[in-house]
């Protein structure tokens, strides 16, 4: 499935990275052959492999998007041209203005569906925005803001994180309607029941940081000539 993500994203970027969680199939041999550079992660999570591809991305915009296939790539102009036109710091894909058919077709999907929507309404309800996915990985960030963030979540608290710490930093935030598919590949490895308590954790955490300026929400116009691209 890598390799189907990987050619749509061929000619987007001249800095197309995968971070890899030391695979056993073929996954770093199909990355290299669509010129991707690879990099191995340490093993803790999806938040540190965030971290990892910011760390090493090479252009002032760094796009996140998922290696199962369920994000569509035509949607990436969408994300990248708002902080191109620095009008916004993070753009984050919404699927609830987009639509979804990963949320709605299990009990388990559903659950993660509330949960989505209680911690959007708390951040919303905390920094006064009207926002819908804070939740979603396919998003757009500045590269030095997200190093300068001090991201610390392993899991997939780190999209929460990423949105309240822009936020609580001053930073502009905003979402465009983005369309989430079936996976085509890989298995979800969460299990809603065992880690609410950390995603509760990591949002009361965040709606207790300080607020420095108020954040304004920006519209794109223009297509930028580059963006790096992080696979995670």
């Amino acid at each position: 499935m890598i390799g189907e993500v990987l050619q749509a994203l061929e000619g987007l970027t001249d800095d197309l990275i995968v971070v890899d969680g030391h695979s056993t199939d073929r996954t770093v041999a199909i990355a290299a052959s669509h010129g991707a550079r690879v990099v191995m992660d340490r093993g803790l999570g999806k938040g540190d492999a965030v971290r990892i591809g910011l760390d090493v991305a090479r252009h002032e915009i760094t796009l996140f998007i998922d290696a199962d296939g369920s994000h569509d790539p035509a949607d990436i102009p969408k994300l990248v041209w708002p902080v191109a036109d620095g009008e916004a710091e993070l753009v984050m894909g919404s699927r609830m203005l987009g639509g979804s058919e990963e949320l709605f077709g299990s009990v388990s999907e559903v659950i993660r569906l509330m949960g989505s929507l209680v911690i959007s309404l708390a951040i919303n309800y905390r920094f006064g925005l009207r926002l819908t996915d804070y939740q979603n990985g396919f998003r757009a960030i500045k590269t030095q803001v997200g190093r300068d963030l001090g991201l610390t979540s392993d899991l997939t608290t780190i999209e929460q994180e990423m949105a309240m710490k822009c936020l609580a930093g001053g930073y502009r935030v905003t979402e465009r309607p983005t369309h989430e598919g079936r996976r085509k590949g890989g298995t979800s490895k969460i299990n809603v029941m065992k880690v609410a308590h950390i995603y509760v954790w990591n949002l009361l955490r965040g709606l207790m940081a300080v607020r420095r300026r108020t954040p304004t929400q920006g519209r794109g116009t223009k297509v930028p000539d580059e963006s790096a691209t992080t696979d995670v």
